[in-house]
């Protein structure tokens, strides 16, 4: 289990690892209270001026692991629950350090969400991308429809999100959700590259073009993540929800009642 979140400094890049490929870097309970201190250290030192985002194996991240949804480790409501994963991606956005993220494989729910708080995504071939959460009768609730908006347009951010189908990485990179596309076997030095070279540069020059790029859109993102917050809280007690997670147990394909 301590194995399951690594991280190192390299050319003032401090790198996060996600490694628990056996289940595509899922984040259980266990996970998340792994990572969660070492991204908040990481945005917070002053020993690295940019963070790369990568996943061990075959995958990048395949968001909350589908064994522990609807889990609450601590004896914590479902709107707190959403809330403290919201920080992250919250805190990652509003960071002074550029952060970029290498994808491959799977990039799922939440994985998908971390990808989209990057500021620079790269990714291999091979790439399925998605906010599946409607299957289960519920949203993205970490940001992702906000940030899908803000990258490739309403219209596609309302397909992604109310269909719950998966993008490949040529149609990823074509809306505007990857910013380049190598071979997997190029993948992290490519990221790398990238976060060295912000981390070559004047670190308050880069924390004050970050700011004033991010105010584009960054108020209204915070704002609608805020919403997701609500509507997640919401829809933990529709019986829709416990519909998609009896039919999901049962495999069997969910009736919901429409209204």
């Amino acid at each position: 289990m301590p194995n399951e979140v690594l991280t190192e400094l390299v050319d003032g890049v401090r790198i996060i690892t996600l490694n628990r490929p056996h289940r595509h870097n899922a984040f259980d309970d266990a996970m998340s209270d792994l990572y969660q201190p070492i991204l908040y250290e990481a945005l917070e030192e002053t020993e690295s001026v940019a963070i790369l985002l990568r996943g061990e194996g075959r995958s990048f991240c395949s968001g909350r692991d589908v064994a522990v949804l609807g889990h609450r480790a601590r004896d914590e409501s479902d709107f707190h629950f959403v809330r403290r994963h919201q920080e992250s991606r919250l805190r990652m956005m509003d960071s002074a350090k550029p952060i970029v993220a290498a994808l491959k494989g799977a990039v799922i729910g939440g994985g998908c969400e971390m990808a989209l708080a990057a500021d620079v995504r790269v990714a291999a071939p091979g790439l399925k991308m998605a906010v599946p959460e409607i299957n289960y009768g519920l949203l993205p609730d970490t940001g992702g429809t906000q940030l899908l908006t803000s990258l490739i347009g309403p219209a596609r951010a309302k397909y992604m999100v109310m269909s719950g189908e998966r993008i490949d990485t040529q149609t990823a990179y074509e809306w505007g959700a990857v910013d380049f596309v190598v071979d997997e076997s190029e993948l992290d030095a490519k990221a790398m590259d990238i976060a060295r070279s912000f981390a070559g540069k004047p670190p308050i020059a880069l924390a004050m073009a970050k700011q004033m790029i991010d105010l584009m859109h960054g108020p209204a993102i915070r704002t609608g993540t805020r919403a997701e917050l609500l509507a997640q809280t919401a829809l933990f007690k529709t019986e829709d929800y416990a519909e998609a997670r009896a039919a999901h147990r049962e495999g069997r394909k969910p009736v919901y009642k429409g209204r």
